[in-house]
């Protein structure tokens, strides 16, 4: 099983009852597969913030309650996990972030273990995937126990890889599921938060016994020349690159061990601490004034592996390995057929706009030939940050302004900022790219698509009569696959002295029963191709340019002039006819035509 699925198993023996998650690489999987599990209640939230919410709403009630996320999402979900900091549980609450060090699939790679220290909570860091599935369990007691939340973090690299493992015990709350008013505990008021704060307090004492006591945090015997203290994924690296070190593993990042700490300091001749990230074990253990090697050695952004980490500490042991294989270069790009491409390539025709974009596979927008997206920030940010510039720009900013979103990025965060930019009078476009899905992270379903985590029917948010009821009265939506119509929509769009939306209406061409779909692809009737290179700025992937000499265009029949001829890969090809639209040489026809 991989980390994700291990920990889909290991919420299910844990007795959990309800989880609730936002799909974000590398965590995605985990409630994909908690859902096949019966018994459990599963449900893709619109965002962090309201899957944490309603987890704590189930713990409330006295169920054993799961929050996924990806570690940005923490972020979004930041203002709730704060506070039920100062609440505590009922039934056992475990909030999983999966941090993404090298951001193979994320726009920051920020340390989470941070959170743990500035929401005073405990935080369970397995180093592989069977020791997920006993952590994760163990951290739903330790939740009851403490009446805490407990913050458990993986890193992509536990989240993904593989490790044999077995079923385990189930194991049950010792909460029991009903209403039970506790308004002193859970109403934060401020004279409630503020005799709350003090029980915080002594919580992470009693937790920092634990951390000192209980087999979280372990001692591995061996040669006292190097001590290594380590955890999570790196504690694997330390393993295999010093196999004859002794290791203090901290499965428990926070709250720290302090005397387990200073007695393995003192054990050996010279301490290592070796972490992917922020030196954050560093930095507590040197408050503890414990002298250790860390980031002056291992470095601090990316991920680690064996070989760095050996190559850090002794250099003059580590092995010298071999050159990785050259590779041809795989440019990321939109799909063949994606319909994000159709606005994206009339964008890229208005050179006087400026678009702001946001967080999905549409932010490929932004790459040659199309580079039709100036800026990105977050979840939910491209719609205020358009805002923002036309309050800056006044009326130089009038008709140039596009925010693009997909759409379950705008019921995410996107919403809210649609209804501060129509409240607060803000004259930009706004284009919803709605392929009915949540592409990026593997089509997860969302409250627009029609069907919940199961794939069942759902009730579909009506994003046309949402944008109106907000007060846009100019929405119009298009199929981008027409790229006349597309632009059409733009300029007028563009043209008004108010708030429009324009909604780019067309499915992911890998849904199933679109990929599966029969269709006709195009073919490229060469002789015609005037190498006008038209069809070869939309950046299809199933679209590839040859270039030719002068003598070899003679020899084609081309004009002397003509650098070269496009041709279509039909295997490749989806059907979509951007490319067809806008070719005016009849080169590009549906094959057999």
């Amino acid at each position: 099983m991989s980390g994700n699925e291990a920990i889909a198993m290991a919420a299910y023996e844990a007795g959990v009852t309800v989880a609730s998650g936002y799909p974000g690489t590398p965590s995605t999987e985990i409630m994909e597969n908690l859902s096949k599990y019966e018994g459990v209640y599963t449900e893709w939230a619109p965002n962090e913030k309201v899957g944490l919410e309603v987890a704590i709403g189930a713990s409330f009630a006295g169920a054993r309650a799961f929050a996924t996320m990806k570690h940005v999402g923490v972020n979004v979900a930041a203002d709730p996990l704060f506070t039920v900091s100062y609440t505590g549980v009922r039934g056992g609450l475990v909030v999983l972030t999966a941090d993404d060090p090298e951001m193979h699939s994320s726009q920051n790679e920020q340390d989470n273990r941070n959170y743990a220290y500035a929401a005073k909570l405990p935080m369970l860091e397995p180093s592989e995937p069977a020791e997920a599935k006993e952590l994760l369990k163990d951290a739903f007691e330790l939740s009851e126990k403490f009446d805490t939340p407990v913050l458990f973090r993986i890193t992509t690299r536990v989240a993904h890889v593989k490790g044999v493992l077995s079923k385990g015990d189930m194991r049950k709350s010792s909460a029991v599921c009903g209403i039970e008013k506790a308004p002193a505990k859970i109403v934060m008021l401020p004279g409630n938060a503020r005799n709350r704060r003090k029980i915080v307090e002594e919580r992470m004492a009693q937790l920092t016994e634990v951390a000192e006591s209980d087999t979280f945090n372990k001692v591995e015997p061996g040669d006292t020349k190097r001590g290594f203290i380590t955890g999570g994924v790196a504690y694997l690296y330390v393993k295999e690159a010093f196999p004859e070190a002794t290791v203090l593993k901290l499965g428990m990042s926070w709250p720290l061990p302090e005397k387990k700490i200073k007695a393995f300091a003192a054990s050996v001749d010279e301490l290592f601490v070796v972490e992917e990230l922020d030196p954050f074990l560093e930095h507590h253990i040197k408050a503890m004034g414990v002298e250790c090697h860390g980031k002056d050695l291992i470095p601090n952004q990316g991920e680690l592996n064996t070989s760095i980490v050996r190559t850090a500490i002794d250099p003059d042991s580590a092995p010298v390995l071999f050159a990785p294989a050259e590779l041809p270069m795989r440019p990321p790009n939109m799909c063949a057929g994606c319909p994000h491409r159709g606005v994206f390539y009339n964008l890229s025709k208005m050179k006087d706009i400026f678009v702001s974009g946001d967080i999905g596979c549409y932010t490929l927008g932004f790459l040659p030939p199309l580079s039709a997206m100036d800026s990105c920030v977050c979840m939910g940010a491209s719609v205020t940050i358009a805002h923002g510039m036309a309050k800056a720009l006044g009326d130089e900013g009038k008709g140039r302004l596009v925010s693009v979103i997909g759409d379950s990025t705008f019921v995410h965060t996107g919403i809210n900022g649609l209804i501060n930019s129509v409240y607060n009078d803000s004259r930009t476009v706004l284009v919803i790219l709605d392929n009915r899905i949540t592409a990026m992270t593997g089509q997860q379903n969302n409250p627009a698509s029609g069907c919940n985590i199961k794939g069942e029917a759902a009730n579909a948010i009506d994003l046309e009569a949402l944008c109106r009821a907000v007060g846009v009265k100019h929405v119009e939506t298009v199929n981008p696959h027409d790229i006349a119509e597309c632009k059409k929509a733009l300029q007028t769009a563009l043209a008004l002295d108010e708030m429009a939306v324009v909604i780019s209406r067309a499915p992911c061409v890998l849904l199933p029963e679109i990929k599966n779909a029969p269709h006709n692809p195009y073919s490229t009737k060469t002789e015609n191709c005037a190498g006008c290179m038209a069809c070869v700025k939309l950046g299809c992937p199933a679209i590839s340019w040859t270039n030719i000499t002068s003598q070899e265009a003679v020899a084609k029949g081309y004009k002397e002039k003509q650098k070269g001829f496009a041709v279509i890969n039909e295997v490749q090809c989806n059907g979509c006819g951007q490319c067809a639209a806008l070719c005016k040489f009849e080169a590009i026809n549906r094959k057999g035509e």
